[in-house]
């Protein structure tokens, strides 16, 4: 039986926005203010992320009605950790500078709260397909705070813009590269962590404030009463 699209959209919306690990539900905090000084770090450690959610959440859900309740977590532990050794080994022999630039975070996976989470609240109950997606959509919610938190420190640290790329996309990864500022220019503050948790309250509070807008235009389109007293239109 195929599932609704209506569902497939429900759980990107969830993944994307409404339940947004990084700024929502607030898992996986190390690495996002720890490896957030530049975009090509963020993304690269959200594209990891995303890539080992997605699968360790299709594992999950493929097994699930031969494990056993009471040994649910040992197991879905072992199937995350088999797959983040398989990203860091990948990792290491074709994007090894990169590497070593996120050294330890990449392990870390591992004991990320998102993978965690979503094999334990979601994967361990659904069909395959679902549990993936999910995994995808929570992966790729992460990787977008990762990559804006990045953009922000690195712009306002540095007045850089995709330092490094050639590090994540090889030689053509030179001419993504954009220097906004002069070459003595450095705002240390955004590139030590406080300016990652300044960074991260503002992006939760951008989000915070959408989300009161959308909220009262819903609730101004279910009152007309209230739109024709205030002279506004929806």
């Amino acid at each position: 039986m195929s599932t609704p699209p209506t569902v497939w959209q429900d759980i990107a919306r969830k993944g994307l926005w409404q339940q947004n690990p990084g700024l929502v539900q607030l898992l996986g905090l190390c690495p996002v203010l720890a490896i957030s000084n530049n975009v090509v770090n963020a993304l690269a450690l959200g594209l990891a992320t995303t890539l080992v959610t997605a699968l360790s959440s299709a594992t999950v859900s493929s097994v699930r009605h031969w494990v056993p309740h009471d040994i649910r977590n040992p197991v879905f532990i072992m199937i995350i950790a088999s797959l983040v050794t398989c990203v860091d080994l990948a990792m290491n022999a074709w994007l090894h500078e990169l590497y070593l630039v996120l050294g330890i975070f990449i392990p870390l996976i591992t004991t990320n709260c998102i993978v965690m989470a979503r094999a334990e609240a979601f994967a361990s109950r659904q069909p395959v397909r679902e549990a993936a997606w999910d995994g995808a959509m929570m992966g790729l919610g992460l990787t977008g705070v990762l990559v804006a938190l990045g953009a922000l420190r690195e712009l306002l640290g540095k007045g850089t813009l995709l330092a490094g790329a050639d590090k994540l996309f090889g030689p053509a990864g030179h001419h993504l590269s954009l220097q906004l500022a002069g070459p003595d220019y450095q705002f240390l503050l955004m590139l030590l962590p406080p300016g990652a948790f300044l960074g991260l309250a503002l992006l939760i509070a951008g989000k915070n404030a959408l989300d009161a807008r959308a909220r009262q235009r819903q609730a101004a389109a279910a009152n007309p009463a209230t739109l024709a007293n205030t002279g506004t239109t929806p």
